[in-house]
């Protein structure tokens, strides 16, 4: 696995904690020679890493709409940067060029970008490793959002195995290294029928 698409917050955020995570990261990838494809702004944690891995002799790929483009908040400096159409093309060609998804602190769009890649996970549409970087414990409620979620019958518990969540870079990029996905089994009521049998 040597490109990771990294999706988190044109924001820095209330913390400068997320920042200095956010640069441990981009470290991690240059120095293990891990190719970052992100959102491709200059600003926010997401301008952090990115800058992180730059500064680093490291590979940087964005990728973003020409309609954002076109408000000059794109990287300057990039490796490449790839303009699509669509805010939905941009995360079909993010999850195509990607061998693994990191989540870092961010808004309602890294969220969206999160459950998207995590319910094409659960549909076996990939194999491909999904780790939340849990600075600070900033994604405590929504962990205790999918354990509601699980309590409640509307997400089975064994699709939470897809997700890898720790707070130390170094060690989440280790794990997602030697990810094995689960065997995707669709569950009604208290039967699982695997997939590959429909």
């Amino acid at each position: 696995m040597r490109k990771i698409a990294v999706f988190c917050g044109s924001s820095s955020g209330q913390s400068e904690m997320y920042t200095k995570a956010a640069q441990k990261l981009g470290n991690e990838f240059a120095s293990r020679d891990i190719k970052l494809i992100y959102g491709g702004g200059a600003v926010g944690i997401m301008g952090a890493v990115a800058n992180a891995v730059l500064e680093g002799k490291g590979t940087v790929t964005g990728v973003m709409p020409k309609m954002l483009e076109e408000r000059e908040i794109a990287h300057p400096e990039l490796t490449e940067l790839v303009i699509v159409d669509s805010m939905h093309e941009r995360k079909s060609t993010m999850a195509e060029l990607a061998d693994g998804f990191l989540i870092l602190p961010g808004g309602a769009g890294t969220m969206e970008e999160f459950f998207e890649v995590f319910t094409w996970a659960q549909l076996g549409l990939h194999a491909k490793p999904i780790g939340i970087l849990n600075i600070d414990g900033y994604y405590e409620p929504l962990l205790n959002m999918l354990d509601h979620m699980v309590r409640e019958s509307f997400l089975h518990e064994s699709f939470l195995s897809m997700l890898l969540i720790g707070s130390d870079s170094g060690r989440l990029v280790d794990t997602m290294m030697t990810y094995e996905a689960p065997s995707i089994q669709r569950y009604v009521n208290d039967n699982s029928i695997d997939y590959d049998d429909m």
